[in-house]
């Protein structure tokens, strides 16, 4: 009797979730993977305007499933189906989307164009490595190369970039937020940090020893006290770290204050001059949310500045 073999169905690409944060992606490629095979997509190339950063990535699964973002939203389903063609290949691609690609039906809102490399992940040591360096709070980078179809582990570069036909991506710890202040202006900057995705840090009156240990070179200092013998010990604290952000809540009379103080301490004006104050990015505000909307902006703004 003849049989007839049934074609092969490729999976249909289902997004899993809306995250954009590499640790999630990193972890849900290193599972799929796990569970058979896993494709990790990243952005290599920009031509015009862009949604995303160059090393922006997705990760897809063989199932289907995929999590991450290379544009806007325009294009990811199409590029989770790719790297299942990868998958099933067993080789890696790079595909064009936008300007310049083949895809005339594929068109990017912002006119521009993008080159997106897929690797079919053939060990997850590498992913694994950068992982451990983030839960360290340590910058990590990955060197993916097309033409040997590897990715391995390096120290990074300031930026992600093509380097002799490589692309180097770089990762860098969430980041944290170092909050003092007893005031209902604290608590609200707290709840909507924590709901941005950033890791709060609440300093306690009297735990101002151990803050010297916490303040790493992604990590603000939010200051935002009434009265200024009250930030003294952590303010001082926070001026000899390597802190990207230190705020301070405050009248311009109140901050010249500050300063007249700092200075009599003995403190650089370079030093000094690293205080926001008053703190935020639009003012003056009038109540706790805005307040708080305004220094979590401040603190994106820097962060972006300190590591574009």
């Amino acid at each position: 009797m003849d049989q007839t073999l049934a074609p092969i169905t490729a999976p249909i690409p289902v997004r899993t979730s809306s995250t954009d944060d590499p640790v999630e992606l990193l972890r849900f490629a290193i599972d799929a993977h796990g569970l058979g095979a896993a494709a990790l997509a990243t952005l290599v190339d920009i031509r015009g305007g862009s949604a995303r950063a160059l090393g922006a990535h997705m990760a897809v699964a063989a199932d289907g499933r995929f999590c991450g973002y290379v544009s806007g939203g325009c294009v990811e389903a199409a590029v989770a189906s790719e790297a299942l063609l990868a998958m099933a290949q067993g080789r890696d691609r790079t595909v064009k989307f936008g300007d310049g690609s083949p895809f005339f039906d594929i068109v990017l809102p912002c006119g521009g164009g993008i080159s997106v490399a897929i690797h079919v992940l053939k060990d997850v040591g590498a992913l694994r490595h950068v992982l451990d360096r983030l839960e360290r709070r340590q910058a990590a980078g990955l060197v993916y190369s097309p033409k040997r179809q590897t990715l391995i582990s390096v120290d990074p570069l300031p930026r992600a970039c093509w380097s002799e036909g490589d692309f180097l991506t770089v990762y860098r710890p969430r980041t944290r937020i170092v909050l003092s202040g007893q005031t209902l202006e604290a608590q609200a900057v707290a709840r909507l940090a924590e709901a941005s995705g950033y890791e709060v840090i609440a300093v306690a009156p009297g735990g101002v020893r151990s803050v010297a240990d916490i303040i790493d070179p992604f990590t603000a200092v939010v200051l935002l006290h009434h009265e200024l013998d009250a930030e003294a010990a952590i303010l001082e604290t926070a001026l000899a770290s390597p802190g990207f952000y230190i705020g301070a809540l405050g009248s311009t009379r109140t901050h010249r204050r500050r300063v007249e103080r700092l200075t009599a301490l003995g403190f650089r004006r370079d030093d000094i001059a690293r205080i926001k104050a008053p703190i935020g990015m639009f003012g003056p505000t009038r109540d706790a949310t805005s307040l708080a909307l305004s220094v979590l902006a401040d603190v994106a703004a820097a962060r972006l500045v300190a590591y574009a």
